[in-house]
């Protein structure tokens, strides 16, 4: 008996949706680390910061199985509240985060959020 193994693909993903995973991947391998180190007295914020970065995984997901674009827009808006909270841990009273860190970690989300835009406005129109 021989030993197989398959690769299962999704056929429903395209290469669009996949690309913008690995794209916010991409933000998500940079800003954890920066986020998860802070000091132990930002354990809250750390803790809701975390979970905000890793909400809309589930949701490029669920968004490429459905034809639904209002699926894409509540990725929008959370990509809109990671912007929010990567300003949020950057500013000088907190001190989370430094300044150049946080533009980094904001150039790649916004990366993330024009690819978005383009799916957004490729499923309006089709």
């Amino acid at each position: 008996m021989t030993k197989t193994s398959a690769i299962v693909r999704d056929e429903r993903a395209t290469t669009d949706e996949m690309a913008i995973v690995q794209k916010y991947e991409d933000f998500l391998n940079y800003a954890y680390p920066k986020i998860q180190n802070c000091a132990r007295r930002h354990s809250v914020l750390r803790d809701q910061v975390l979970a905000a970065f890793l909400a809309p995984v589930e949701g490029f997901y669920a968004a490429g199985r459905s034809d639904q674009v209002s699926r894409l827009y509540l990725l929008d808006a959370q990509l809109a509240a990671n912007r929010f909270w990567l300003r949020f841990v950057s500013h000088p009273s907190r001190k989370v985060i430094s300044t150049e860190q946080a533009a980094v970690a904001l150039r790649r989300l916004d990366e993330v959020g024009r690819m978005l835009g383009a799916w957004i406005g490729k499923r309006r129109k089709g």
